[in-house]
């Protein structure tokens, strides 16, 4: 392209230079000349010592691994009437709507925002900068970024590329330094970060067309290597930032799961020897007492001739062997740790509870749909009032009906008054009925149980289906 060199390039600062072709540092690019005698809206910022006016001595404690946690609070040795607002822990937060915080939450959302503010501020930029007499590739060349600011998540090197001569013959400025942040966030230091830095930094410090660069004295050449500097450094130390922080919070958020899991971790240890403890207890008293039960029961079956009695000595016998084998599985079940459910019984079991005369049974309801837990609650609540009838109703007609409908499991069993009386009674704590109720309780459902207005007793409980 035919470049002219005749006469002085124009001012940076009047956006154009002569020939019709722009200078890319005009327009919304602070590049002007900095007087000797400041004015006050010349003075952007300051930098307050530490007798500067009005200033707070504000002192930030460094975070470390043992600082991590919420007893960790930094100690601060100042009185408590100069003590910081950001040192106290006081710095209010902005709290989003739950519905807005929700959506912030996804990463998505995030996403879409994040590439809907950088196209917003891209499109500001080249627009704020833009010089009607300038040459047509310049106009081109500056919109030409903004689709790059919807790659550089995805393609950030080459978002970079495509915001260079934008920024070199044109206006977009700030297209190349946001795709030239998140290049430093995703890649960090590597060879990438240097490369695009170095292209911005170029782009900054270079004037197109090259007869306005040769213009600018030296002054000017040292003005502009020291903004091209600025230019190229302050993306890429907000990527490191944003990229620091990132994985700080990371790193917080795996401690915190690590604590869970100690916590979680000790819990089971003492659990497990809690389970260990009540196993021996249960294998050494329990277990030795029904074996003796069981031995007495065969041992009268052998000696009497009572056909009534040795019926009854086998039926006490085999109750105590079958209770063996339950409490064997029980012990096991402790001693090991986990909570094995296959080897609790559950609906198809209740079928086993009863057999007899005395009891009829009514069940609607399919084991296979029905939750592990209110299956064995279901066991065990038929298990306990049949065990109730026949230490207190022996001989009466009993009914158990299982019902289950579209959101719950009914169990139902109902007795008829007694109809002998009993000579002496059988040993009871009186947990049986607490523990159906508490079982009930902790799965969400209810449970009753009273007397008949015949006389008899009954049991009801009412379990959810819902997980």
């Amino acid at each position: 392209m035919p470049q002219r060199r005749s006469g002085p390039a124009q001012d940076r600062e009047n956006g154009s230079a002569r020939g019709g072709v722009p200078s890319q540092r005009a327009g919304g690019h602070d590049r002007s000349r900095v007087a000797a005698n400041p004015t006050p809206g010349d003075v952007v910022a300051a930098d307050p010592g530490p007798g500067a006016g009005g200033g707070a001595d504000v002192r930030t404690p460094m975070l470390t691994p043992d600082s991590v946690g919420p007893e960790a609070r930094p100690e601060s040795t100042e009185p408590p009437q100069r003590r910081s607002r950001l040192t106290a822990g006081t710095l209010p937060r902005l709290r989003l709507p739950l519905a807005l915080a929700r959506l912030r939450e996804r990463k998505a959302v995030r996403d879409l925002g994040s590439d809907a503010l950088a196209l917003i501020v891209a499109a500001l930029d080249v627009y704020a900068g833009m010089n009607g007499d300038a040459a047509w590739y310049s106009h081109w060349l500056s919109w030409l970024t903004l689709p790059a600011m919807l790659l550089r998540r995805h393609v950030p090197l080459v978002a970079l590329l495509i915001t260079i001569p934008g920024f070199f013959a044109g206006w977009a400025q700030l297209s190349a330094m946001i795709a030239l942040g998140t290049l430093a966030r995703r890649q960090l230091i590597s060879w990438q970060t240097a490369v695009g830095a170095a292209l911005v930094g170029v782009s900054r410090f270079m004037l197109w067309p090259w007869s306005a660069f040769l213009d600018l004295t030296w002054r000017e050449h040292l003005r502009d290597v020291v903004y091209g500097v600025l230019v190229a450094g302050m993306p890429v130390a907000i990527g490191l930032l944003f990229a620091v922080r990132q994985e700080l919070s990371t790193r917080l958020k795996e401690l915190a799961r690590s604590r869970e899991r100690e916590k979680r971790l000790h819990a089971a240890t003492v659990r497990s020897a809690e389970r260990a403890k009540l196993a021996r207890e249960m294998h050494d008293v329990v277990s030795h007492q029904v074996t003796l039960i069981a031995m007495q029961a065969g041992a009268m079956q052998v000696d009497v001739r009572d056909p009534v009695t040795r019926e009854a000595a086998e039926t006490i016998r085999s109750l105590s062997t079958k209770t063996l084998e339950e409490l064997r599985e029980l012990v096991g079940v402790l001693r090991s740790g986990v909570d094995d459910d296959e080897a609790q019984p559950g609906l198809e079991d209740i079928a086993d509870l009863t057999q007899g005369a005395d009891v009829r049974l009514s069940m609607d309801a399919c084991p296979a749909e029905t939750p592990g837990p209110v299956s064995r609650a279901a066991y065990r609540t038929v298990q306990e009032a049949l065990t109730n009838v026949r230490k207190h109703a022996a001989g009466s007609w009993t009914s158990v009906r299982v019902v289950a409908d579209a959101d719950a499991l009914v169990v139902e069993i109902r007795n008829d008054p007694p109809r002998r009386r009993h000579v002496g009674t059988l040993p009871s704590g009186g947990h049986g009925l607490l523990g159906l109720r508490e079982r009930a309780g902790l799965l969400g459902g209810t449970f009753h149980a009273g007397p008949t207005d015949n006389g008899g007793f009954e049991v009801r409980a009412r379990y959810p289906l819902a997980d």
